[in-house]
């Protein structure tokens, strides 16, 4: 028998400071069989970080590989911003650059993995894509705070740090973009 996504919840509060950001956030999740924690917490990260009315994760998560992890549509549909998650293809962030006027990718991979898979490939406006690089020992430290199925986290954006507040214990990464040309 398949197994299947297993639900996971997250009640934060979140201060964007640096783009005026403020609210309770709830955010419902499916993680696939395959998905490591590390990559799911990055899809929270990326979430949060980029959140605006309208971002969505993808309706079938890892098992919708041609879609998006995350998005946004304007009011008459068109794509606004596709985030992608890790370290995507050559091919897809083309494909991407294309589709939408933004395009992030948030990894928890070290950079050089990333320009390493796209040194020498055709990316369409290269230039433009911002990458947010999440430090590992972060989210495992994040992770280690959770609870399997989530948990309340609260989460401060400020000069370029992500500050997270989870059982008691207050963390913090970098999280300033990188360009990728």
């Amino acid at each position: 028998m398949a197994q299947t996504a297993t639900p996971v919840r997250f009640k934060v509060q979140l201060s964007h400071v640096d783009r005026g950001v403020y609210g309770a956030v709830e955010v419902k999740m499916a993680q696939h069989p395959s998905e490591t924690r590390r990559y799911l917490l990055s899809r929270l990260c990326a979430y949060l970080l980029l959140w605006e009315e309208g971002l969505t994760f993808s309706k079938g998560g890892l098992s919708s590989p041609d879609e998006a992890p995350l998005s946004s549509r304007t009011l008459d549909g068109r794509l606004s911003i596709q985030v992608e998650i890790g370290t995507p293809s050559a091919e897809r962030l083309h494909k991407a650059s294309k589709a939408a006027p933004r395009v992030v990718v948030v990894t928890h991979q070290p950079l050089a993995q990333l320009t390493d898979a796209l040194a020498g490939q055709k990316v369409h406006k290269l230039e433009t894509i911002d990458v947010f690089v999440l430090d590992p020992k972060f989210l495992d430290a994040v992770d280690e705070r959770l609870a399997e199925r989530g948990g309340d986290l609260d989460v401060t954006v400020s000069d370029g740090l992500m500050y997270v507040n989870v059982g008691g214990v207050a963390l913090a990464t970098p999280v300033v973009p990188v360009r990728l040309a």
